[in-house]
């Protein structure tokens, strides 16, 4: 009995000392994030950013692969057929991991069984904006007049389903808002037709807004997210207005495929966390962006995609937006 106790100790650690082994080899080759948007986007400077610093403090070159199109699917697709192996990732926006599966009646992958949650990195917040002279200078102004002239303004997105569009779409429900949508294929095609009047307003990215801001083109009503931005610090919160219970923000986060090691997705994560939240990051990556670092651990972006879901579900049913 004794020697069988021996043999079985010797082998338990031996199957640890083999996953220990496993996670501080890794990575022992290039690591791939594949991202669904075009370079030079505010998504691909924020991976290629963390990219660098997780390329200096792994020894292994982190290769950002854009793969755009079909609402994030092609990515999203690619990465749920990759190899769970630790060396394929995705960073994507809420719509893979939340909003196409309400958008779409059929999707290539499957949002809870094909990936593993590894971290929502950070959020992007929206700016309420409108022209300089539109007669209203706060959000429960823009409300009330919205409400004395119901059907008669037009708000502009970058697309049915996008942030921009559930954004408003759900403004407008939670204020008993009538208002047209006008979808564009661009956030500065809108942006100028709010400047020239052919529409009245829409929920901007901080980054895409901010020159109009500057030049004084464009005014904003109220921001989401926390704290106010370092960028536009005379533009209140919803929260200060009193909307705390809205908001208008999108986020970015990273997953692997399904059944990736659970050691790498926590160093991935622990690691990233790390970078997003620094003061170094945040300044030359984040604030300029409009990105609020959130930095969740992989059980907590397990926990928050579960209610995510159910909102993200709400959202779309009350915008009407269908895209196939």
């Amino acid at each position: 009995m004794l020697k069988l106790a021996l043999v079985l100790l010797a082998a338990v650690l031996a199957a640890g000392t083999s996953l220990q082994g496993h996670a501080q080899a890794w990575p022992s080759k290039p690591v791939r994030i594949v991202v669904p948007y075009t370079a030079g986007g505010p998504a691909d400077v924020l991976v290629r950013g963390l990219g660098q610093k997780l390329s200096e403090k792994w020894g292994q070159q982190i290769v950002v692969e854009n793969r755009p199109g079909a609402n994030e699917i092609i990515a999203a697709e690619a990465v749920a057929k990759s190899a769970p192996d630790g060396y394929t990732f995705l960073l994507a926006s809420d719509a893979v991991f939340t909003l196409n599966s309400s958008l779409y009646s059929k999707l290539p992958y499957d949002p809870v069984k094909d990936f593993t949650p590894v971290s929502r990195l950070v959020t992007a917040n929206l700016m309420l904006v409108t022209r300089p002279d539109f007669p209203a200078n706060s959000v429960k102004e823009f409300i009330a007049y919205a409400r004395a002239n119901p059907g008669k303004l037009s708000y502009g997105s970058v697309g049915a389903g996008g942030v921009n569009h559930l954004a408003m779409s759900w403004f407008n429900n939670l204020n008993g808002l009538q208002m047209e949508h006008v979808a564009y294929k661009g956030l500065v095609q809108a942006l100028q037709d709010v400047i020239t009047g052919r529409l009245d307003t829409m929920f901007a990215v901080i980054g895409g807004a901010l020159p109009f801001l500057q030049s004084g083109k464009l005014k904003a009503l109220a921001v989401s997210g926390r704290s106010r931005s370092s960028v536009a610090p005379s533009v209140p919160t919803f929260a200060e207005v009193g909307y705390a219970n809205f908001d208008a923000s999108f986020y970015f986060a990273v997953a692997a495929p399904a059944g990736t090691p659970r050691e790498i997705i926590q160093k991935f994560a622990a690691d990233a966390g790390q970078i997003v939240t620094s003061a170094e990051f945040r300044d030359k990556h984040l604030l300029t962006l409009g990105f609020e670092g959130v930095a969740d651990t992989p059980e907590q972006f397990a926990a928050f995609l579960v209610n995510d879901r159910k909102l993200g579900a709400e959202k779309v049913k009350v915008s009407g937006a269908k895209l196939d």
